[in-house]
Protein backbone atom coordinates (compact mmCIF):
# COMPACT_ATOMS: atom_id res chain seq x y z
CA UNK A 1 0.00 0.00 0.00
CA UNK A 2 0.83 4.01 -0.51
CA UNK A 3 2.68 5.67 1.91
CA UNK A 4 0.35 7.62 4.49
CA UNK A 5 1.89 10.82 3.13
CA UNK A 6 1.53 9.91 -0.89
CA UNK A 7 -2.35 8.78 0.12
CA UNK A 8 -2.66 12.13 2.05
CA UNK A 9 -1.38 13.90 -0.74
CA UNK A 10 -3.77 12.60 -3.07
CA UNK A 11 -6.93 13.36 -1.41
CA UNK A 12 -5.69 16.83 -0.72
CA UNK A 13 -5.31 17.37 -3.94
CA UNK A 14 -8.81 16.99 -4.50
CA UNK A 15 -10.11 18.71 -1.49
CA UNK A 16 -8.28 21.79 -3.03
CA UNK A 17 -9.95 21.54 -6.27
CA UNK A 18 -13.43 21.38 -4.51
CA UNK A 19 -12.10 24.58 -1.86
CA UNK A 20 -10.96 26.42 -5.17
CA UNK A 21 -13.33 25.77 -7.23
CA UNK A 22 -15.95 27.04 -3.96
CA UNK A 23 -13.98 30.44 -3.89
CA UNK A 24 -13.07 31.42 -7.67
CA UNK A 25 -17.07 31.47 -8.14
CA UNK A 26 -17.37 35.04 -6.45
CA UNK A 27 -15.31 37.01 -7.50
CA UNK A 28 -17.01 35.93 -11.31
CA UNK A 29 -20.54 36.57 -10.80
CA UNK A 30 -20.86 39.97 -12.48
CA UNK A 31 -19.47 38.99 -15.29
CA UNK A 32 -21.80 35.84 -15.29
CA UNK A 33 -24.67 38.02 -14.98
CA UNK A 34 -23.66 39.62 -18.54
CA UNK A 35 -22.70 36.63 -20.36
CA UNK A 36 -26.27 34.98 -18.85
CA UNK A 37 -28.39 37.41 -19.18
CA UNK A 38 -29.70 38.07 -16.00
CA UNK A 39 -29.75 40.32 -12.65
CA UNK A 40 -26.39 39.58 -10.99
CA UNK A 41 -28.76 39.11 -7.72
CA UNK A 42 -30.49 36.49 -9.22
CA UNK A 43 -27.29 34.44 -9.44
CA UNK A 44 -27.44 33.43 -5.66
CA UNK A 45 -28.87 30.75 -7.12
CA UNK A 46 -25.76 29.25 -8.19
CA UNK A 47 -24.16 29.79 -4.68
CA UNK A 48 -27.17 28.28 -2.86
CA UNK A 49 -27.77 25.21 -4.97
CA UNK A 50 -24.26 24.04 -4.37
CA UNK A 51 -24.59 24.61 -0.75
CA UNK A 52 -28.01 22.89 -0.61
CA UNK A 53 -26.19 19.40 -2.74
CA UNK A 54 -23.73 19.52 -0.04
CA UNK A 55 -25.99 19.69 3.04
CA UNK A 56 -28.12 16.78 1.04
CA UNK A 57 -25.71 14.21 0.43
CA UNK A 58 -22.97 14.73 2.78
CA UNK A 59 -25.20 12.75 5.41
CA UNK A 60 -25.07 9.64 3.49
CA UNK A 61 -21.36 10.10 2.35
CA UNK A 62 -19.93 7.55 4.94
CA UNK A 63 -22.61 5.28 4.36
CA UNK A 64 -22.10 4.94 0.61
CA UNK A 65 -18.05 4.70 1.37
CA UNK A 66 -18.84 1.95 3.53
CA UNK A 67 -20.98 -0.06 1.28
CA UNK A 68 -19.40 0.35 -1.98
CA UNK A 69 -15.78 1.40 -0.98
CA UNK A 70 -14.16 4.67 0.16
CA UNK A 71 -12.03 4.47 -3.07
CA UNK A 72 -14.74 3.52 -5.43
CA UNK A 73 -16.78 6.58 -3.86
CA UNK A 74 -13.97 9.44 -4.04
CA UNK A 75 -13.23 8.38 -7.49
CA UNK A 76 -16.78 8.53 -8.43
CA UNK A 77 -17.25 11.77 -6.59
CA UNK A 78 -14.21 13.16 -8.37
CA UNK A 79 -15.58 12.14 -11.73
CA UNK A 80 -18.77 13.41 -10.60
CA UNK A 81 -17.37 16.67 -9.96
CA UNK A 82 -15.31 17.14 -13.75
CA UNK A 83 -18.72 16.30 -15.47
CA UNK A 84 -20.60 19.23 -13.49
CA UNK A 85 -17.91 21.65 -14.39
CA UNK A 86 -17.99 20.87 -18.34
CA UNK A 87 -21.57 21.30 -17.43
CA UNK A 88 -21.12 24.74 -16.18
CA UNK A 89 -18.72 25.62 -18.51
CA UNK A 90 -21.10 25.31 -21.08
CA UNK A 91 -24.34 26.54 -19.33
CA UNK A 92 -26.06 28.97 -21.80
CA UNK A 93 -28.78 29.92 -18.85
CA UNK A 94 -29.45 30.37 -15.35
CA UNK A 95 -31.11 26.80 -15.32
CA UNK A 96 -28.22 25.04 -16.88
CA UNK A 97 -25.66 26.73 -14.55
CA UNK A 98 -27.71 26.11 -11.49
CA UNK A 99 -28.34 22.45 -12.68
CA UNK A 100 -24.74 21.74 -12.61
CA UNK A 101 -23.87 23.57 -10.02
CA UNK A 102 -26.07 21.05 -7.89
CA UNK A 103 -24.30 18.26 -9.05
CA UNK A 104 -21.02 19.73 -8.50
CA UNK A 105 -22.36 19.67 -4.89
CA UNK A 106 -23.42 16.53 -5.27
CA UNK A 107 -19.19 15.70 -5.93
CA UNK A 108 -18.01 17.99 -3.52
CA UNK A 109 -20.53 16.22 -0.49
CA UNK A 110 -18.55 13.22 -1.97
CA UNK A 111 -15.50 14.06 -2.17
CA UNK A 112 -14.51 15.62 1.30
CA UNK A 113 -16.06 13.51 3.96
CA UNK A 114 -14.98 10.58 2.53
CA UNK A 115 -11.12 11.92 1.58
CA UNK A 116 -11.46 12.13 5.72
CA UNK A 117 -12.50 8.70 6.27
CA UNK A 118 -10.04 7.31 3.97
CA UNK A 119 -7.35 9.42 6.16
CA UNK A 120 -8.77 7.90 9.15
CA UNK A 121 -8.96 4.29 8.70
CA UNK A 122 -5.64 4.20 5.92
CA UNK A 123 -3.09 5.70 8.32
CA UNK A 124 -1.51 4.82 11.40
CA UNK A 125 -2.41 6.74 14.73
CA UNK A 126 0.89 7.55 15.07
CA UNK A 127 0.99 9.54 11.28
CA UNK A 128 -2.62 10.95 11.79
CA UNK A 129 -1.25 14.17 13.06
CA UNK A 130 1.04 14.75 10.11
CA UNK A 131 -1.56 13.32 7.74
CA UNK A 132 -4.14 15.73 9.42
CA UNK A 133 -1.97 18.84 8.98
CA UNK A 134 -1.38 18.03 5.18
CA UNK A 135 -4.96 17.25 5.01
CA UNK A 136 -5.50 21.36 6.03
CA UNK A 137 -3.55 22.91 3.19
CA UNK A 138 -6.60 23.32 0.74
CA UNK A 139 -8.76 24.57 3.50
CA UNK A 140 -6.34 27.47 4.01
CA UNK A 141 -4.30 28.01 0.79
CA UNK A 142 -7.38 28.04 -1.62
CA UNK A 143 -9.23 30.63 -0.14
CA UNK A 144 -6.40 32.72 -0.52
CA UNK A 145 -6.17 31.80 -4.46
CA UNK A 146 -9.46 31.72 -5.04
CA UNK A 147 -9.61 35.25 -5.73
CA UNK A 148 -6.69 35.96 -7.41
CA UNK A 149 -7.59 33.23 -10.38
CA UNK A 150 -10.97 33.83 -10.18
CA UNK A 151 -10.50 37.39 -10.97
CA UNK A 152 -7.64 37.09 -13.32
CA UNK A 153 -9.14 34.44 -15.60
CA UNK A 154 -12.45 37.00 -15.64
CA UNK A 155 -10.89 40.19 -16.08
CA UNK A 156 -8.11 38.62 -18.83
CA UNK A 157 -9.66 35.41 -20.22
CA UNK A 158 -13.26 34.03 -20.04
CA UNK A 159 -15.20 32.83 -16.81
CA UNK A 160 -16.07 29.78 -18.41
CA UNK A 161 -12.28 28.70 -18.22
CA UNK A 162 -12.75 28.48 -14.37
CA UNK A 163 -14.58 25.24 -14.80
CA UNK A 164 -12.42 24.07 -17.50
CA UNK A 165 -9.62 24.08 -15.07
CA UNK A 166 -11.14 21.20 -12.99
CA UNK A 167 -11.23 18.85 -15.89
CA UNK A 168 -7.54 18.01 -16.35
CA UNK A 169 -6.44 18.42 -12.77
CA UNK A 170 -9.55 15.88 -11.59
CA UNK A 171 -9.02 13.47 -14.57
CA UNK A 172 -5.48 13.38 -13.16
CA UNK A 173 -6.78 13.24 -9.35
CA UNK A 174 -9.36 9.81 -10.87
CA UNK A 175 -5.30 8.21 -12.14
CA UNK A 176 -3.98 8.82 -9.13
CA UNK A 177 -6.62 7.91 -6.73
CA UNK A 178 -6.74 4.25 -8.39
CA UNK A 179 -3.82 3.80 -7.93
CA UNK A 180 -2.88 4.76 -4.49
CA UNK A 181 -6.34 5.09 -2.70
CA UNK A 182 -6.65 1.62 -0.80
CA UNK A 183 -10.55 0.44 -0.69
CA UNK A 184 -11.60 0.86 2.97
CA UNK A 185 -15.00 -0.11 4.11
CA UNK A 186 -16.80 -1.09 7.10
CA UNK A 187 -16.94 -4.34 8.83
CA UNK A 188 -20.77 -3.81 8.82
CA UNK A 189 -23.15 -1.56 7.43
CA UNK A 190 -26.01 -0.14 9.02
CA UNK A 191 -29.63 0.24 6.94
CA UNK A 192 -29.80 3.06 5.12
CA UNK A 193 -32.56 5.74 6.72
CA UNK A 194 -33.81 6.30 2.36
CA UNK A 195 -37.34 7.62 4.49
CA UNK A 196 -34.96 10.17 6.37
CA UNK A 197 -32.89 10.69 3.65
CA UNK A 198 -35.47 11.57 1.47
CA UNK A 199 -37.70 14.12 3.57
CA UNK A 200 -34.68 15.81 4.99
CA UNK A 201 -33.42 16.25 1.52
CA UNK A 202 -36.55 17.36 -0.22
CA UNK A 203 -37.57 19.51 2.59
CA UNK A 204 -34.08 21.21 2.62
CA UNK A 205 -33.79 21.84 -1.11
CA UNK A 206 -37.41 23.02 -0.98
CA UNK A 207 -36.98 25.40 2.01
CA UNK A 208 -33.49 26.79 1.12
CA UNK A 209 -34.42 27.60 -2.61
CA UNK A 210 -37.86 29.02 -1.74
CA UNK A 211 -36.40 31.48 0.53
CA UNK A 212 -33.84 32.24 -2.27
CA UNK A 213 -36.32 32.48 -5.17
CA UNK A 214 -38.58 35.23 -2.57
CA UNK A 215 -38.96 38.40 -4.16
CA UNK A 216 -37.04 37.01 -7.68
CA UNK A 217 -39.21 37.12 -10.97
CA UNK A 218 -37.84 33.18 -11.67
CA UNK A 219 -41.00 31.42 -10.88
CA UNK A 220 -44.77 32.35 -11.59
CA UNK A 221 -47.08 33.27 -8.83
CA UNK A 222 -47.18 31.26 -5.84
CA UNK A 223 -43.83 29.25 -6.13
CA UNK A 224 -41.27 30.30 -4.12
CA UNK A 225 -44.16 30.29 -0.90
CA UNK A 226 -45.61 27.00 -1.72
CA UNK A 227 -41.65 25.85 -2.20
CA UNK A 228 -41.46 27.29 1.72
CA UNK A 229 -44.63 25.76 3.00
CA UNK A 230 -43.79 22.24 1.73
CA UNK A 231 -40.26 22.15 2.61
CA UNK A 232 -41.53 22.86 6.42
CA UNK A 233 -43.71 20.15 5.88
CA UNK A 234 -41.58 17.69 4.86
CA UNK A 235 -39.25 19.06 7.72
CA UNK A 236 -42.04 18.29 10.15
CA UNK A 237 -42.71 15.09 8.85
CA UNK A 238 -38.90 14.18 9.18
CA UNK A 239 -38.68 15.33 12.92
CA UNK A 240 -41.61 12.94 13.62
CA UNK A 241 -39.41 10.29 11.29
CA UNK A 242 -36.22 10.70 13.63
CA UNK A 243 -38.17 10.19 16.83
CA UNK A 244 -38.75 6.74 15.53
CA UNK A 245 -36.46 5.49 13.56
CA UNK A 246 -33.10 3.41 14.94
CA UNK A 247 -30.73 5.20 12.70
CA UNK A 248 -32.04 8.74 11.80
CA UNK A 249 -30.11 10.17 8.81
CA UNK A 250 -29.82 13.46 11.07
CA UNK A 251 -29.77 12.68 14.84
CA UNK A 252 -31.58 15.87 16.55
CA UNK A 253 -31.07 14.07 19.87
CA UNK A 254 -27.75 15.42 19.76
CA UNK A 255 -29.92 18.96 20.51
CA UNK A 256 -29.90 18.26 23.84
CA UNK A 257 -26.23 18.54 24.85
CA UNK A 258 -25.89 22.08 25.34
CA UNK A 259 -22.69 22.99 23.72
CA UNK A 260 -23.29 20.77 20.37
CA UNK A 261 -26.73 22.88 21.05
CA UNK A 262 -25.12 26.54 21.09
CA UNK A 263 -22.64 25.71 18.19
CA UNK A 264 -25.70 24.89 15.97
CA UNK A 265 -28.10 27.51 17.00
CA UNK A 266 -25.55 30.45 17.85
CA UNK A 267 -23.14 29.38 15.12
CA UNK A 268 -26.11 29.15 12.29
CA UNK A 269 -26.20 32.86 13.18
CA UNK A 270 -22.98 33.53 12.91
CA UNK A 271 -22.24 32.22 9.59
CA UNK A 272 -25.22 33.81 8.30
CA UNK A 273 -23.09 36.89 7.67
CA UNK A 274 -20.06 35.05 6.56
CA UNK A 275 -22.18 32.74 4.12
CA UNK A 276 -23.33 36.28 2.55
CA UNK A 277 -19.42 37.86 2.33
CA UNK A 278 -18.08 36.01 -0.64
CA UNK A 279 -21.96 36.77 -2.23
CA UNK A 280 -21.72 40.61 -1.09
CA UNK A 281 -18.42 41.81 -1.38
CA UNK A 282 -17.23 41.26 -4.78
CA UNK A 283 -20.74 42.35 -5.97
CA UNK A 284 -19.94 45.69 -3.94
CA UNK A 285 -16.57 46.34 -5.03
CA UNK A 286 -17.78 45.02 -8.51
CA UNK A 287 -20.79 46.76 -9.52
CA UNK A 288 -20.59 49.69 -6.72
CA UNK A 289 -17.02 50.80 -6.89
CA UNK A 290 -16.48 50.09 -10.50
CA UNK A 291 -13.58 47.48 -10.10
CA UNK A 292 -12.32 44.84 -12.25
CA UNK A 293 -12.55 41.37 -11.21
CA UNK A 294 -8.98 40.82 -10.98
CA UNK A 295 -8.86 44.27 -8.99
CA UNK A 296 -11.49 42.65 -6.32
CA UNK A 297 -10.10 39.62 -5.94
CA UNK A 298 -6.35 41.10 -5.32
CA UNK A 299 -8.68 42.48 -2.34
CA UNK A 300 -10.63 39.76 -1.14
CA UNK A 301 -8.17 37.62 -0.35
CA UNK A 302 -7.34 39.93 3.03
CA UNK A 303 -10.25 37.80 4.37
CA UNK A 304 -8.89 34.61 3.81
CA UNK A 305 -5.31 35.69 4.67
CA UNK A 306 -6.47 37.08 8.46
CA UNK A 307 -8.12 33.63 8.55
CA UNK A 308 -4.78 31.76 7.99
CA UNK A 309 -2.63 34.07 10.15
CA UNK A 310 -5.18 32.90 13.38
CA UNK A 311 -4.46 29.29 13.24
CA UNK A 312 -1.36 29.68 15.27
CA UNK A 313 -3.67 31.91 18.06
CA UNK A 314 -6.82 29.99 18.83
CA UNK A 315 -5.11 28.19 21.43
CA UNK A 316 -3.48 30.37 23.59
CA UNK A 317 -6.41 32.80 23.66
CA UNK A 318 -8.98 29.77 24.54
CA UNK A 319 -6.88 28.62 26.98
CA UNK A 320 -6.41 31.92 28.46
CA UNK A 321 -10.12 33.21 28.61
CA UNK A 322 -12.22 29.95 27.75
CA UNK A 323 -14.76 29.53 25.36
CA UNK A 324 -18.15 31.47 26.78
CA UNK A 325 -16.20 34.84 26.79
CA UNK A 326 -14.34 34.25 23.53
CA UNK A 327 -17.70 33.03 21.44
CA UNK A 328 -19.57 36.04 22.96
CA UNK A 329 -16.95 38.72 23.00
CA UNK A 330 -15.81 37.20 20.12
CA UNK A 331 -18.90 37.32 18.00
CA UNK A 332 -19.57 41.33 19.01
CA UNK A 333 -15.99 42.16 17.40
CA UNK A 334 -16.79 40.15 13.79
CA UNK A 335 -20.09 41.93 14.04
CA UNK A 336 -18.41 45.37 14.12
CA UNK A 337 -15.95 44.58 11.57
CA UNK A 338 -18.78 43.06 9.35
CA UNK A 339 -20.44 46.13 9.77
CA UNK A 340 -17.63 48.25 8.69
CA UNK A 341 -17.42 46.92 5.54
CA UNK A 342 -20.85 49.04 4.94
CA UNK A 343 -18.98 52.17 5.75
CA UNK A 344 -16.81 51.25 2.05
CA UNK A 345 -17.67 54.04 -0.74
CA UNK A 346 -15.45 54.13 -4.00
CA UNK A 347 -13.34 56.51 -2.28
CA UNK A 348 -12.00 54.80 0.46
CA UNK A 349 -8.48 53.81 0.31
CA UNK A 350 -7.28 50.37 -0.79
CA UNK A 351 -5.04 50.07 2.11
CA UNK A 352 -8.30 50.31 3.74
CA UNK A 353 -10.06 48.44 3.11
CA UNK A 354 -7.34 45.15 2.96
CA UNK A 355 -6.77 46.23 7.04
CA UNK A 356 -10.34 45.63 7.28
CA UNK A 357 -11.41 42.37 5.37
CA UNK A 358 -7.81 41.00 7.26
CA UNK A 359 -9.11 42.01 10.88
CA UNK A 360 -12.37 40.52 9.88
CA UNK A 361 -10.87 37.22 8.52
CA UNK A 362 -8.72 36.82 11.49
CA UNK A 363 -11.77 37.16 14.14
CA UNK A 364 -14.19 35.06 11.94
CA UNK A 365 -12.06 32.35 12.07
CA UNK A 366 -11.09 31.99 15.91
CA UNK A 367 -14.90 32.36 15.91
CA UNK A 368 -15.26 29.29 13.36
CA UNK A 369 -11.94 27.65 15.17
CA UNK A 370 -13.98 28.16 18.40
CA UNK A 371 -17.78 26.77 17.74
CA UNK A 372 -16.19 23.62 16.08
CA UNK A 373 -13.92 22.74 18.89
CA UNK A 374 -17.12 23.26 22.03
CA UNK A 375 -19.42 21.90 19.68
CA UNK A 376 -17.77 18.31 20.12
CA UNK A 377 -16.84 18.41 23.67
CA UNK A 378 -19.15 16.62 25.61
CA UNK A 379 -20.33 14.42 22.40
CA UNK A 380 -19.58 10.53 23.33
CA UNK A 381 -17.51 8.58 20.98
CA UNK A 382 -19.89 6.55 19.48
CA UNK A 383 -22.46 9.68 18.62
CA UNK A 384 -18.89 11.52 16.70
CA UNK A 385 -19.73 10.98 12.99
CA UNK A 386 -23.82 11.28 13.56
CA UNK A 387 -22.54 14.67 15.30
CA UNK A 388 -19.98 15.94 12.43
CA UNK A 389 -22.52 15.05 9.86
CA UNK A 390 -25.66 17.19 11.68
CA UNK A 391 -22.92 20.08 12.30
CA UNK A 392 -21.60 19.69 8.36
CA UNK A 393 -25.03 19.68 7.40
CA UNK A 394 -26.29 22.90 9.59
CA UNK A 395 -23.13 24.74 8.47
CA UNK A 396 -23.59 24.28 4.45
CA UNK A 397 -27.56 25.31 5.36
CA UNK A 398 -26.08 28.50 6.85
CA UNK A 399 -23.83 29.41 4.20
CA UNK A 400 -26.93 29.09 2.05
CA UNK A 401 -29.53 31.32 4.58
CA UNK A 402 -26.84 33.91 4.43
CA UNK A 403 -26.33 34.14 0.68
CA UNK A 404 -30.54 34.05 0.48
CA UNK A 405 -30.68 36.74 3.87
CA UNK A 406 -28.07 38.86 1.62
CA UNK A 407 -30.00 38.92 -1.47
CA UNK A 408 -33.10 39.77 0.20
CA UNK A 409 -31.89 42.38 1.44
CA UNK A 410 -30.04 44.22 -1.30
CA UNK A 411 -33.81 42.92 -3.76
CA UNK A 412 -35.44 45.16 -0.80
CA UNK A 413 -33.00 47.49 -0.59
CA UNK A 414 -33.22 48.66 -4.59
CA UNK A 415 -37.60 48.23 -4.89
CA UNK A 416 -37.81 50.78 -2.06
CA UNK A 417 -35.38 53.46 -4.14
CA UNK A 418 -37.85 52.13 -6.80
CA UNK A 419 -35.39 50.25 -8.87
CA UNK A 420 -32.81 50.50 -11.38
CA UNK A 421 -29.22 49.10 -11.11
CA UNK A 422 -27.84 47.97 -7.52
CA UNK A 423 -25.77 50.81 -6.03
CA UNK A 424 -23.40 51.40 -3.01
CA UNK A 425 -26.26 52.33 -0.47
CA UNK A 426 -27.72 48.87 -1.22
CA UNK A 427 -24.34 46.78 -0.25
CA UNK A 428 -24.47 48.77 2.96
CA UNK A 429 -27.57 48.10 3.88
CA UNK A 430 -26.77 44.18 3.27
CA UNK A 431 -23.68 44.32 5.54
CA UNK A 432 -25.68 45.97 8.32
CA UNK A 433 -28.03 43.70 8.00
CA UNK A 434 -26.03 40.59 8.32
CA UNK A 435 -23.72 42.08 10.52
CA UNK A 436 -26.54 42.49 13.12
CA UNK A 437 -27.76 38.74 12.49
CA UNK A 438 -23.95 37.01 13.15
CA UNK A 439 -23.99 39.76 16.13
CA UNK A 440 -27.01 38.15 17.56
CA UNK A 441 -25.49 34.76 18.03
CA UNK A 442 -23.81 36.22 21.24
CA UNK A 443 -26.87 36.18 22.99
CA UNK A 444 -27.05 32.30 22.51
CA UNK A 445 -22.68 31.66 23.65
CA UNK A 446 -23.69 33.67 26.97
CA UNK A 447 -25.90 31.60 27.92
CA UNK A 448 -23.05 28.79 28.08
CA UNK A 449 -21.34 27.56 31.38
CA UNK A 450 -18.31 29.25 32.24
CA UNK A 451 -16.11 26.30 32.05
CA UNK A 452 -18.34 24.92 28.65
CA UNK A 453 -15.20 22.49 27.26
CA UNK A 454 -12.64 23.42 29.83
CA UNK A 455 -11.79 19.75 28.82
CA UNK A 456 -10.84 21.24 25.17
CA UNK A 457 -9.98 24.32 26.06
CA UNK A 458 -7.81 23.90 29.35
CA UNK A 459 -9.04 27.50 30.51
CA UNK A 460 -10.86 26.24 33.79
CA UNK A 461 -8.24 23.47 34.21
CA UNK A 462 -5.68 26.12 34.09
CA UNK A 463 -6.92 29.58 35.64
CA UNK A 464 -9.79 29.02 37.83
CA UNK A 465 -10.07 26.23 40.66
CA UNK A 466 -10.48 22.25 40.39
CA UNK A 467 -14.50 21.55 39.74
CA UNK A 468 -16.40 18.17 41.07
CA UNK A 469 -16.37 15.54 38.98
CA UNK A 470 -19.42 15.46 36.55
CA UNK A 471 -19.85 19.39 36.89
CA UNK A 472 -20.47 20.84 33.57
CA UNK A 473 -22.10 21.57 30.43
CA UNK A 474 -24.36 18.77 29.89
CA UNK A 475 -27.04 20.32 31.87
Amino acid sequence: MASARTITLVVASALFIENLDSTVIATSLPAMAVDLGVDPVVLKLAFTAYLVSLAIFIPISGWCADRFGARTVFRAAIGTFIAASIGCALSESLETLVAARFLQGLGGAMMVPVGRLIILRAVEKRELVDAMMWLTIPALIAPLLGPFVGGFITTYYHWRWIFWLNVPIGLLGMVLASLVIPQVRAASVPPLDLRGFLLSGFGLAALIFGFTLLGAAVLPGYGAPGLVAAGLALIALYVRHARRAAHPILDLGLLRIPTFRATVTGGSLFRVGTGAIPFLLPLMLQLGFGLTPFASGSLTFATAAGALVMKATAGPILRRFGFRRVLTVNAVVSALLLGAVALFTPETPHLAIVVVLLAGGFFRSLQFTSINAIGYADIDPERMSRATSFAAVVQQLALAAGVAFAAGVLEASQALRGGGALVTADFAVGFLAVALLSGASALVFRRLSGDAGAEVSSHSLATAPSQPEGRGTRG
